[in-house]
């Protein structure tokens, strides 16, 4: 496998990025990941898609490490600060979830809380639903996990945007990350941020990721992911530990998928599910929003408890 590593200079004087990066290995490849707060308390684990990577976090992670939590944001194999596979052939679903079970395990994380988004959402909810152990609670927005089912699938992909998206980022001469994130917000992103989005993608080779994700959404019933999702689909029709939704009320592509989780999963009742208004990219529109209702979770939850 070919990789290509991104070099230092790509990411030097970032617009509101001031974290300290940290690396782990996992399977031979380097992933980097932001980890902020008390390294003692019990960690937000905050997972972004595609194509974007931990910078997204950005404005989420002070607010939820000044509340006294740890915050781990990584970045994906692909995306960001970590290594770049070469070849799309490279890229599977499988491998995106072999990955980041990995990761969670070479941090040896526990009681974590989960904040997933986009492609997040489907790595991070089958490794929650396969580690239930690990997990404590799960907070969703504008995510889904696609099993190829009518009853499910119905509210979570608008599959015309969809398509039209994937086929935009298989065969498009050039890829405008920075363009297309700020295509996503409601709130026009600055020079310096979208800087930073097309950071990690300094050439082609490099954009295999990205270019890769959109065609590894499993909508087909044959596609070699569906077995796993629909099983993850299933636990989490047992998950009864709180779970979350915080969808942005303009997402062209995911919807209303919100409510196919309320309907679905039981510890998303009585939960204070909101709609923050945002477009797809809802922690660049709304992340203190966000993070503060993640803070809220923990401790509503933790009050429970106790």
């Amino acid at each position: 496998m070919n990789v290509s590593k991104p070099p230092d200079s790509r990411f030097s004087d970032l617009e509101d990025y001031p974290f300290q990066a940290h690396h782990v290995e996992v399977d031979g490849l380097r992933m980097h990941y932001v980890d902020e707060g008390d390294p003692s308390a019990a960690p937000v684990l905050m997972l972004h898609g595609e194509p974007t990577w931990s910078y997204l976090y950005r404005h989420m992670i002070p607010v939820c490490s000044g509340a006294g939590h740890r915050v781990i944001a990584p970045d994906l194999v692909g995306f960001g600060k970590s290594d770049k596979p070469t070849a799309r052939s490279d890229y599977t679903y499988q491998r995106h979830v072999d990955w980041m079970t990995g990761f969670v395990q070479a941090l040896d994380l526990h009681s974590i809380t989960l904040f997933c988004q986009d492609w997040g959402s489907l790595i991070g909810l089958r490794v929650a639903a396969e580690h239930e152990q690990r997990f404590a609670r799960i907070v969703v927005g504008n995510g889904g996990l696609p099993t190829a089912d009518s009853s499910t699938r119905l509210g979570v992909l608008n599959i015309v945007a969809f398509l039209t998206w994937r086929t935009f980022a298989t065969y498009s001469p050039v890829l405008p990350v920075g363009r297309l994130v700020n295509a996503g917000c409601l709130r026009t992103l600055s020079p310096g941020e979208r800087r930073a989005y097309d950071a990690p993608f300094p050439d082609s080779e490099s954009q295999a990721g990205a270019r890769a994700f959109p065609r590894l959404v499993p909508i087909s019933p044959r596609d070699p992911a569906i077995p796993a999702n629909r099983k993850a689909w299933e636990a989490l029709g047992r998950w009864q530990k709180p779970f979350l939704t915080t969808f942005g009320d303009r997402d062209p592509i995911l919807g209303s998928g919100d409510k196919v989780f309320q309907r679905h999963v039981p510890g998303a009742k009585g939960q204070p599910h909101a709609r923050v208004h945002a477009g797809h990219f809802l922690q660049e529109d709304a992340g203190p929003e966000l993070a503060q209702k993640i803070n809220e979770l923990i401790a509503s939850d933790g009050a429970r408890s106790g």
